[in-house]
Formats: C-alpha cells, sequence, structure tokens
C-alpha cells in the first residue's frame, strides 16, 4: 500500500504542476490509496465502537470535551458530576452523536458516591473500558501557612482522593474483563512548584505519583494508566484564575511559551489517545499538553 506522502502528488496536480493527462490515473490511484491508508488508521487506531467510558467532572471544560470525544471515537459514556444541569448538557451532545449517555450526580471525593457511580456504570451501560478521572477544584490562592486546614483539606479530597476511589473502584471492574485503560488528569503544578497553590500543587504531583504506582501494580493484568497535564486550557477553572478579565487572561496566556490557551479539546484528544491501542506501550506516563510550559 502506497503511504500518504500520495497526498503530495494530488496537491501538485491541484496547483498546476501535476502529470499530463496519460499520468492522472496514476495520480488517482494514489488518492484513492491514501484515503483507504488514512481509513485504516483511524479504525484501527481510534475505534471505541462496544465500548465504555467513564468520566468524572465531565459537566464542562476538558471533562465535557472527553466525553464528547470518546462518543465520537463510538463509546457510550457515563457523565459523572456534581453539576447536574452541566452534566445533561454533556448528555445532550452525546446523544446527537448517536451514543447512550447515563448521567450520574456523584461527589467523587465521597467513598459511597464514587463506588455507586462505577457499579451505575457498569450496571446500566454494561461493563467499563476506559476512565478519565478529571474532577477537580484550584482551591483557594494563599501561601502555605496563610492556608487554612479546611482549605487544604478540601482541595486535596476533591483532587487526590477522588482519584484514588475512583481508580479503587473502575480497577476491578477491569480486572473482571481482561483490561482497561485510565487517564488521570493530573496539571503542570504536578510537575513544577506554583507559589500560592500549595494544596493543589500538592494534589496534582500526588496524581502523578500515584498514576505511577497503580500503573506498575496492574500492568501484568493489561490495565494501562496514564495522566495527563494540562498547562493553560481555557476553562472555567481558568476563568476563575484570571477574574474573568482581558488582563487577566492575558496574564495567563503570557504564562505559555506557545503563546494562547490551549481549547479543552487539545487535552481530550491527548486522553484519547492514551486510551487507545496506538499507546499500547504507554503505561504509568503523564504527558504534559501545555505548549511547552515545562520545558523551560
Amino acid at each position: 500500500m502506497r503511504s500518504p506522502f500520495a497526498f503530495a502528488g494530488i496537491a501538485a496536480m491541484d496547483r498546476g504542476h501535476g502529470p499530463d493527462t496519460k499520468n492522472r490515473f496514476h495520480y488517482l490511484g494514489h488518492l484513492r490509496d491514501a484515503i483507504v491508508w488514512r481509513s485504516i488508521v483511524t479504525a484501527n487506531v481510534i475505534n471505541f465502537a462496544g465500548k465504555v467510558a467513564y468520566v468524572t467532572g465531565a459537566a464542562s471544560g476538558i471533562g465535557r470535551a472527553a466525553a464528547v470525544a470518546f462518543a465520537e471515537a463510538g463509546a457510550d459514556v457515563a457523565v459523572v458530576d456534581v453539576n447536574q444541569s452541566g452534566a445533561e448538557e454533556t448528555a445532550q451532545q452525546i446523544q446527537k452523536l448517536g451514543r447512550h449517555a447515563l448521567i450520574v450526580r456523584a461527589d467523587v471525593s465521597r467513598d459511597e458516591d464514587t463506588r455507586h457511580a462505577i457499579d451505575e456504570t457498569v450496571a446500566k451501560l454494561g461493563r467499563l473500558d476506559y476512565a478519565f478521572n478529571n474532577a477537580g477544584i484550584e482551591g483557594k490562592n494563599a501561601p502555605t501557612v496563610d492556608l487554612a486546614v479546611e482549605d487544604w483539606d478540601r482541595v486535596i479530597s476533591v483532587n487526590l482522593r477522588s482519584i484514588f476511589l475512583s481508580m479503587k473502584y473502575e480497577i476491578p471492574h477491569m480486572l473482571r474483563q481482561g483490561g482497561g485503560a485510565i487517564v488521570n488528569c493530573a496539571s503542570v503544578a504536578g510537575l513544577v512548584g506554583f507559589a500560592g497553590l500549595p494544596a493543589y500543587t500538592a494534589s496534582k504531583h500526588g496524581i502523578v505519583g500515584l498514576t505511577k504506582t497503580a500503573a506498575l501494580e496492574y500492568v501484568a493484568q493489561k490495565i494501562r494508566i496514564n495522566a495527563v497535564a494540562p498547562g493553560v486550557i481555557d476553562t472555567p477553572m481558568i476563568e476563575r484564575f484570571s477574574g474573568g478579565t482581558e488582563p487577566g487572561r492575558k496574564a495567563m496566556t503570557d504564562l505559555e511559551p506557545i503563546g494562547r490557551m490551549a481549547k479543552p479539546e487539545e487535552v481530550a484528544n491527548a486522553v484519547i489517545w492514551l486510551c487507545s491501542d496506538g499507546a499500547s506501550y504507554v503505561n504509568g506516563y503523564t504527558l504534559a499538553v501545555d505548549g511547552a510550559f515545562v520545558a523551560r
């Protein structure tokens, strides 16, 4: 089979630099093969038909983008969040794609809520193949000494305890069906320090470490566990960080070497790839989706 470089010949034809008529059939053959090649890649690498994905924090931002991306790839999706109205909006987008969406209202920092949400997903959708553990909060901006203990506890509970609980109840289902893929949402704040965000930074570093540990524990059972570390992404959380003002948004954008915020869909693309067969040898890894933020 010819490679996609055949497209180069077609592009040349479109610019008026291609072959004469007697060779056009040769180039049309290249076009046909290139289209077939692209279809095969799409079908083999990102095809979640008949699969079920579980997404927390799915009412908005990165979680919503990931939930919709799973549906675009063919999966049915459990939409998990405390925000009922936002979850319903996400579910509507999934249903428009012809996939099943199960809304589960849950506070994933609570043991009983998390266990129920995962059990209900399997009971109603039939299985659990992929999980994107994404729910999180930023907490208050304060130096370590000034941060209230209750604020520390809240951020650690929502951001880190929820990841532990989610994997605790996701993994047994995946073990029973012979494998699966989990992606945890960390942050660039899990790879470097952030003054003024001690609880958030600690929680995201904890996610990176927990991801590596769980990956080692279950790699032999065909469960892959990775994380993504988003940089500055244009989400409701960033709106809160920036104060919703143009100067605030500019200050956030200026943090990024790439010179812009990312769209939530750009992180979702990384999540989908990490769950796909294209990432079959990737395990225990934290993928920075950050416009070179941590490369400095």
